[in-house]
């Protein structure tokens, strides 16, 4: 199982990613989470890979920025926890927003992050502003939902003009696909 295979990598990582493992594996267990791994998010990359990239470098981030990493972390990974294929129209997500997905998609994202989870006001505010400056209207509070959206951008900008993003030698354990987690 992916835990297993966790705990067995956890001997050879640093407490640091020890550390940003325990904030997010039960997260990565939960079966609407694993859900994100059914749709593309920029280029070929899946929206749960590019949620756990996000995650991963909003993490760091804090870390050496001081920073509330745990809130970066998940609210990294939940930032696009909306759960349906972006690209395909759909009338009735339509008809409630009356505005296209990248207005909108975080609103839905942190629902589902408060259906599924306990998450803070915090995390909440990362997942519904990440998308500022397009939701201008929806100005973050804290920095670490400047963090998420800052490497969000970054991340989206280089899936999308590349394909995808090589995976560093150092962000190795985090590439899913060596476990089989991602199609």
């Amino acid at each position: 199982s992916f835990v297993r295979l966790i705990q067995e990598r956890r001997k050879s990582m640093s407490s640091v990613d020890q550390e940003y493992i325990d904030y997010i594996i039960d997260f990565l267990n939960d079966e609407k989470v694993k859900e994100m791994k059914q749709y593309v998010q920029h280029g070929n990359t899946t929206t749960y890979k590019h949620c756990l990239k996000v995650s991963y470098y909003s993490y760091k981030l804090a870390k050496r920025f001081h920073c509330d990493a745990k809130d970066c972390a998940i609210g990294g990974l939940l930032h696009d926890f909306f759960l349906y294929d972006w690209h395909v129209k759909d009338k009735e997500r339509e008809k409630e927003f009356f505005l296209p997905h990248g207005f909108t998609h975080g609103v839905v994202a942190e629902r589902n992050a408060r259906k599924y989870f306990e998450i803070d006001d915090k995390c909440s505010d990362i997942i519904i502003t990440h998308m500022f400056p397009l939701t201008i209207w929806k100005v973050p509070k804290f920095k670490e939902s400047y963090i998420v959206l800052m490497v969000d951008k970054y991340l989206t900008i280089a899936e999308f003009f590349s394909g995808k993003v090589k995976w560093k030698k150092w962000l190795s354990f985090l590439d899913t696909e060596s476990f089989g987690m991602v199609r």
